[in-house]
């Protein structure tokens, strides 16, 4: 039998490739704009894509103001928000949306995917993340960041108490009985009553048990309480592999942990994120690629290659090989990537900050059938379940994809031509999960 890959579309912001709002024939405001949001989710969902993933940001990014001025991302739709309107224009696709437990509270986490499921007839994810960016601490009253180790701490803790709400009353709890008058059976409803470390939560939630048990767990990151949070957590994973290699290692790690604790490395989805540029041949769409990093200012570079590494990178000689930097609280999946990257390329400064001012990931550049032979190669190698797709411009870029990668992944025998059912735990062939307090 043919292995199936899977779709996602990385959709907040549009794309993460700093020049894509420049680029000639884009959409200048796609980031806010919810008539042309509405147009791309549903040529997703006629394109048959699993879900719509929705990032999140607590703080505007952390970067120098010359270079924040020159970024799409300043002004962006409240994911839950924006998605439940979403719901309301499509049928199939799954919605996806982040929610930190660093500065977030369980039971609002809770109700809102709840909610959102509900309300999408069985088609929300909660992408777990713990906050890395230091700027949103100053927004929820804290005067330093809180430090690495506890955020995951935390949101082990998080899941758990989240997960357990959802569970709060019995698939069958609500009997609406108009002649007896009973509305629910109060013997089907189990009061949480969690008191943890971290959190104190009594419960029960006031909503339904979602539609599909729990909303698809999503978790980002590859750092290791990352991979561990993931192997116990997760369903779905998104991630950033830089090349075929590391991709096979990060997804038999990820597997591998899974069965230690116990669960069906079945049961859950790597997909790492992948920029796709398409041409009608490989130079054309290289050509694509250059046209496309050469719109990223050196302000803007050098900020995102400074929000990597946790550490101003802007005091640095530009054309010189990057200094030793000391280990800070930031992300350490970030920063690791950098040094690697500056290490195996000999790059400068400069050359560095360039890669990471435009999109430093993984890049299928190509035609169809040139990056059709690559996702196939990394499907049957056991590098990844399916990609993440990050599109280099809008809507050029989310046309080429739609139009003709899938029609050539089609053809292949190995993407869909249809939906399968109606949740997104359909779409990804996961299991319903048991009521942990109702058989």
């Amino acid at each position: 039998m043919t292995k199936s890959l899977h779709l996602t579309a990385f959709m907040r912001p549009v794309s993460l490739h700093t020049g894509a709002w420049r680029y000639p024939g884009s959409f200048a405001d796609a980031n806010f704009n919810f008539g042309h949001i509405k147009s791309f989710i549903q040529k997703l969902e006629a394109a048959k894509f699993d879900a719509f993933f929705m990032a999140d940001h607590l703080a505007l990014l952390n970067m120098p103001i010359d270079a924040l001025a020159r970024s799409q991302t300043v002004t962006s739709f409240e994911p839950f928000t924006l998605l439940s309107a979403l719901a309301s224009v499509t049928d199939k696709i799954g919605l996806a949306a982040t929610a930190s437990t660093t500065f977030d509270e369980p039971y609002h986490v809770a109700r809102r995917f709840a909610s959102l499921d509900h309300i999408s007839n069985g088609r929300a994810a909660w992408n777990i993340v713990t906050t890395s960016n230091p700027d949103a601490a100053s927004n929820f009253g804290l005067a330093e960041h809180v430090e690495h180790g506890e955020r995951y701490a935390r949101a082990r803790e998080f899941f758990d108490v989240v997960t357990g709400l959802w569970d709060s009353f019995a698939d069958d709890a609500f009997i609406r009985d108009q002649q007896s008058g009973i509305f629910f059976d109060p013997k089907k409803m189990h009061v949480l009553d969690h008191k943890g470390e971290e959190l104190s939560v009594r419960g029960p939630l006031n909503i339904a048990r979602p539609i599909q048990g729990w909303p698809v767990i999503v978790q980002a990151g590859q750092s290791e309480p990352g991979r561990q949070l993931a192997a116990e957590t997760a369903e779905l994973v998104f991630c950033s592999p830089r090349d075929l290699a590391s991709a096979k290692l990060l997804h038999a790690d990820i597997k591998g942990r899974m069965q230690a604790v116990g669960r069906d490395p079945g049961h859950l989805k790597i997909m790492p994120a992948a920029l796709i540029v398409i041409g009608n041949t490989v130079e054309e769409a290289r050509e694509k690629r250059a046209r496309l990093d050469g719109l990223v200012h050196y302000e803007s570079a050098i900020a995102s290659l400074s929000i990597a590494l946790g550490h101003d990178a802007s005091q640095f000689d530009p054309d010189q090989p990057l200094p030793e930097i000391p280990d800070t609280n930031a992300s350490k999946t970030g920063r690791a990537q950098a040094l690697r990257l500056a290490e195996e390329e000999k790059l400068t400064v400069r050359q560095l900050a360039q890669r990471y001012g435009g999109y430093a990931g993984l890049a299928f550049v190509g035609t169809p059938q040139s990056i059709a032979d690559e996702m196939e190669i990394w499907l049957g190698e056991q590098a990844a379940d399916g990609f993440t797709v990050v599109f280099p411009y809008l809507p050029q870029g989310l046309d080429d994809v739609t139009q003709q990668l899938v029609p050539e992944l089609q053809r292949r025998g190995i993407f869909r031509h249809d939906y399968e059912g109606s949740t997104l735990r359909d779409h990804l062939q996961l299991p319903r999960p048991a009521n942990r307090f109702f058989a």
